[in-house]
């Protein structure tokens, strides 16, 4: 029988033989773990140390501060240091789940943590202190995590890129003056430096695949409604919740954690019929792979990613998968029109949302430039658009259900090119050539945003420069067991857990 998020996550803690009631875990004063042994830990493997007594909570989190303390200067990953509340949660005692005393970053756009700011990287939103926790964030916590910040966004989450007038550039820590990619490049480059294991992602257009294939990471990007937005949305067309990590057993056990509908939810995918995590622990069958090397946007893809792509696809074959080329009939005009609409429309609901909790109008000065001049062209836009672009992205959607009756996976780049340099997608760039060099960056994964389809971007490859660059795999919609178990699969036949940056 099919088993739902509870029943995931007491499977998980009744296997850690644990109670689900709240535990006072050793405190060690201020001590640390050496950061080469830190390192060489996923989260699950960190809270398992902490039940065994091999190291306190205490310890594993005065380690994270102090490798944060050390490398952020240099990344701007944290934008939101909350170590004293994170302390405090220690303090208090945590409850026991999975995930029990790991370090956790949120991502600062949307999500929110009572009592905590979440500004969106934007001036607008700079002094909103969050009156209530979402419900995700409320998983996070059931899960045991010690929520130590919040990490770097751009503006409302609007490019491929993590700049933004208020925090600053976050930079990739595989080289100082590339992008991490957007728009959860602060808690990519957090994962990458060995600040923690894991950390909070959000994707509505690429935002954690791009940043994954940036920064070297692994990124799961779940069926539209697996995990929830509520209280206040119950879910969103484009955009859903997860994580970046280093190890594909984290994401797929933080999955099991927090995945599920919640109260007054519609709709979403059917649950799995078994655990992520055990998905992730047991070979797939023979899969038929579509490999898609040409974007919707039907611009240039860099050879290095194209590189990254055939190696990835010859790997596969020699797993015993078969590869066949596929081309994809999507209208570029269709396509964008449709999400451009979609997201125009949340932009537009949330800088009004916020003109009526401020009691004043938006300025200029309030947002980037971009973002400004999004906003005004979007307050054109009618209820009919927004229904008929819902509505073409739905019908997208249903022709890719169809693909995925002649192939179980579709392969491609994660992105048309290598990290970028800092400034090439910042929301301050005004010249005619910005939206089509985000447009074609990011073409690859936005597809699957539209469709709601899981996808994923695994770090298999790395260029002549020493740059991760991601290949990812896409499923049919609620599907994410069989992306997780090809990503095992993938993940032991080319490890990349200790292929690391130094910072």
């Amino acid at each position: 029988m099919p088993l739902n998020r509870r029943s995931f996550l007491g499977a998980s803690i009744a296997a850690a033989g644990l109670t689900q009631t709240p535990i006072s875990l050793a405190l060690s004063g201020r001590s640390t773990l050496k950061f080469e042994d830190y390192r060489k830990l996923d989260a699950l493997a960190l809270a398992q140390g902490i039940r065994k007594g091999d190291f306190s909570a205490s310890e594993v989190l005065e380690t994270a501060i102090a490798v944060a303390q050390r490398v952020n200067p240099q990344l701007n990953a944290i934008v939101e240091p909350l170590y004293d509340y994170a302390r405090k949660q220690l303090a208090q005692g945590l409850p026991a789940g999975p995930f029990t005393g790991v370090p956790f970053l949120l991502k600062d756009l949307g999500l929110m943590l009572e009592g905590t700011r979440t500004t969106e990287g934007s001036r607008f939103f700079k002094d909103q202190v969050a009156a209530y926790s979402d419900t995700m964030v409320q998983r996070y916590l059931d899960a045991g995590f010690l929520m130590m910040g919040k990490s770097a966004s751009p503006e409302f989450g609007g490019t491929a890129t993590t700049e933004s007038i208020l925090f600053g550039d976050t930079r990739n820590p595989w080289d100082l003056s590339k992008t991490t990619g957007g728009s959860s490049g602060g808690s990519a480059a957090a994962v990458a430096a060995g600040i923690l294991p894991l950390a909070n992602a959000t994707d509505g257009g690429g935002s954690i695949r791009i940043p994954a294939s940036c920064c070297g990471l692994f990124g799961m990007k779940p069926s539209r409604a697996r995990t929830p937005r509520g209280p206040k949305t119950i879910h969103e067309v484009m955009s859903v919740t997860h994580c970046v990590s280093r190890s594909v057993r984290d994401s797929a056990a933080l999955l099991d954690a927090t995945a599920g509908p919640e109260l007054g939810a519609a709709g979403g995918p059917p649950a799995p019929d078994m655990s992520f995590l055990a998905a992730s622990q047991t070979a797939p069958k023979q899969l038929r792979i579509g490999l898609i090397t040409t974007p919707v946007s039907r611009t240039p893809v860099h050879s290095d990613c194209i590189d990254a792509v055939m190696h990835t696809a010859k790997l596969c074959e020699a797993l015993g998968h078969v590869v066949e080329p596929v081309e994809l009939d999507i209208s570029p005009a269709t396509f964008f029109g449709a999400t451009g609409d979609i997201m125009a429309a949340g932009t537009v609901a949330k800088v009004k949302a916020r003109e009526h909790v401020l009691e004043r109008q938006v300025t200029e000065n309030d947002l980037e430039p971009l973002i400004w001049l999004r906003y005004q062209a979007a307050l054109n836009n009618t209820a009919a658009d927004y229904l008929k672009a819902v509505q073409t992205v739905h019908q997208m959607g249903r022709d890719m259900s169809l693909l995925h009756q002649q192939y179980d996976v579709l392969l491609s780049p994660t992105l048309a090119n290598p990290p970028l340099d800092l400034g090439k997608l910042a929301l301050t760039r005004m010249d005619k050539g910005y939206e089509m060099d985000v447009v074609s960056y990011s073409a690859f994964t936005m597809l699957f945003n539209a469709t709601g389809a899981p996808a994923m971007s695994v770090p298999l490859y790395w260029n002549a420069a020493g740059l991760p660059i991601g290949t990812m795999f896409a499923a049919d919609f609620g599907n994410e067991a069989l992306l997780y178990s090809l990503a095992g699969q993938l993940e032991q036949a080319q490890p990349w857990f200790d292929r690391v940056p130094r910072v």
